[in-house]
C-alpha cells in the first residue's frame, strides 16, 4: 500500500471519526465551513473556466443547502421563516451559477452565508463553554 493510500485511509478515518463523535452544534459548524469551502473552490474553478470542477463543488454546496433547510425547525425558532427564505434563495441562486457559469452569484452567495458561518461557529463556542463549566469537576468532599 502506497504513502498516500494509507494517509488518505487515516484522514478519511479521522474525519469520519469527528463526524460521529460531534455535537449537534459542532456538526453545523463542519456543515457550514464545508459549504463555503465548496463555494470558494467553485469561484475560483469558475474564473479559471475549469467548469467540471466548479459544478461538482455547486452540486455539494446544493446538497448541503438542502440539508440545512430539511433540518430546519421552523416550529421552534421565530427566526426560521427567515432563516428558510435566506437558504431557497442561495439554493436558486447556486442553481443559477451553476447553469449560467456565474462566478458573481456564487461570490454572492459566499457574501451572505459567510456571517452565518461566523455566528454558528460563536454559538457552537458558547455552547461548549456553558456545557463545560457545568460538568461536576470530579471532587468529592466528604464532610
Amino acid at each position: 500500500m502506497s504513502v498516500n493510500v494509507a494517509g488518505e485511509q487515516l484522514r478519511s478515518r479521522y474525519n469520519r471519526e469527528a463526524i460521529l463523535s460531534a455535537s449537534p452544534a459542532r456538526l453545523l459548524t463542519m456543515l457550514y465551513d464545508r459549504l463555503l469551502l465548496d463555494l470558494h473552490r467553485a469561484e475560483r474553478a469558475q474564473l479559471a473556466e475549469d467548469w467540471s470542477t466548479a459544478s461538482e463543488n455547486l452540486l455539494h454546496a446544493q446538497a448541503i443547502v438542502a440539508e440545512l433547510t430539511s433540518s430546519l425547525r421552523l416550529d421552534v425558532w421565530d427566526g426560521a421563516q427567515g432563516l428558510l427564505g435566506l437558504y431557497n434563495y442561495v439554493s436558486s441562486s447556486l442553481v443559477h451559477a451553476n447553469t449560467h457559469r456565474d462566478a458573481i452569484a456564487t461570490r454572492t452567495c459566499a457574501e451572505l452565508l459567510e456571517p452565518l458561518r461566523l455566528t454558528w461557529h460563536e454559538a457552537a463556542d458558547r455552547l461548549a463553554e456553558s456545557t463545560a463549566s457545568a460538568r461536576p469537576t470530579g471532587t468529592i468532599i466528604i464532610a
